[in-house]
């Protein structure tokens, strides 16, 4: 049997979902550089290739993933989902506003 509980408090949250909210995150990379000089077209893309996938290896697949592209998935109850709906990042208050 499958339990669902607060990611947040950890009440039991019902299988029938009415007392049951999921909040998906996803985080991405923004868009590279989409405009290319003459410069660019010159560069030997097998070198740049090769040190890229060097580059690669030493990495673990979880951080190479990580650096581009990283889903969430919270599943909370009425009372968390209110409070993250008032405030979902906790960023700090620059007075600059």
């Amino acid at each position: 049997m499958i339990r669902y509980r607060c990611d947040l408090c950890g009440l039991d949250l019902a299988r029938d979902g009415s007392n049951h909210f999921i909040v998906k995150i996803e985080a991405y990379a923004a868009a590279g550089q989409l405009e290319f000089s003459e410069a660019d077209t010159r560069i030997d893309s097998k070198s740049e290739i090769k040190r890229t996938l060097a580059e690669l290896e030493t990495k673990s697949p979880d951080d190479i993933e990580d650096s581009v592209y990283r889903s969430f998935r919270y599943d909370l109850c009425p009372k968390c989902h209110r409070k993250y709906l008032a405030g979902p990042l906790p960023i700090p208050h620059s007075g600059n506003a």
